[in-house]
């Protein structure tokens, strides 16, 4: 497969995906034509069989690769041009990123709010508990870190003490689980928003509802600002 790829310290699956997809530009495999399997692919890059197979996954997301079960994994037909299969997918991507997140945001700020009137100090206690495993999980399994990082923002939800608040934010858990790992995955510059975090707790834990609702809002718009800048310039 030629000369060895190295990858940077960092995380690994949007690496893998990055140097698989530098490989099909570059041409390495024409349309159609089988790639090796996940072993040889693995050892090139130096990294696990899982991380070649989730970053195969996102490929075949992005449509350009096909994956046939029981027989391997093709390199796709792509229509040519910037519109292509791939192009046309990040899109849709961004675009849903944005709907999911204008409607976290509407659940957040108000759950944020009524918390910071509502939690007790072993609210705050099992909050700050829950924001040590998501800065622990930074930077490592993207599903672990989301995971972690939404059991955070549900139990704010939650000690807003409003189960409709809750039914809704529980009700769109799945798709804005999925969206989110897809983010971490794909998108590069995503913003540290660990001070956001802590901002958050720290507003709940002196009953500051207008605190509360500032640290929600920047977690929340700094990623969506990203995504709608990212967005905005695919389309022009």
């Amino acid at each position: 497969m030629g000369e060895p790829t190295r990858l940077r310290h960092g995380r690994v699956v949007p690496q893998v995906e990055s140097a698989l997809r530098g490989m099909l530009a570059e041409g390495r495999w024409r349309a159609g034509e089988r790639l090796p399997n996940e072993v040889a692919v693995a050892a090139e890059l130096g990294v696990g069989r899982s991380s070649v197979r989730e970053a195969v996954r996102l490929l075949a997301h992005d449509g350009l690769l096909d994956v046939r079960h029981g027989s391997g994994t093709y390199v796709a037909q792509v229509p040519a041009g910037p519109a292509g299969a791939g192009g046309v997918r990040q899109l849709l991507r961004r675009a849903r990123l944005l709907e999911v997140y204008e409607v976290r945001r509407a659940l957040e700020v108000e759950a944020a709010r009524l918390a910071a009137r509502r939690v007790r100090p072993e609210d705050v206690a099992r909050l700050g508990a829950e924001l040590g495993r998501r800065q622990e999980a930074a930077g490592g399994d993207p599903s672990a870190f989301v995971d972690a990082d939404l059991a955070f923002h549900r139990t704010v939800v939650e000690l807003s003490g409003n189960a409709v608040l809750l039914g809704l934010f529980t009700s769109v858990l799945p798709v804005l689980r999925e969206a989110l790992v897809e983010m971490v995955v794909h998108e590069t510059a995503l913003p540290d928003l660990s001070c956001a975090h802590t901002a958050l707790l720290d507003a709940l834990a002196s009953g500051d509802p207008g605190a509360a609702i500032a640290a929600t809002v920047e977690n929340l718009e700094s990623l969506m600002a990203l995504v709608r800048e990212e967005f905005e310039e695919e389309v022009r």
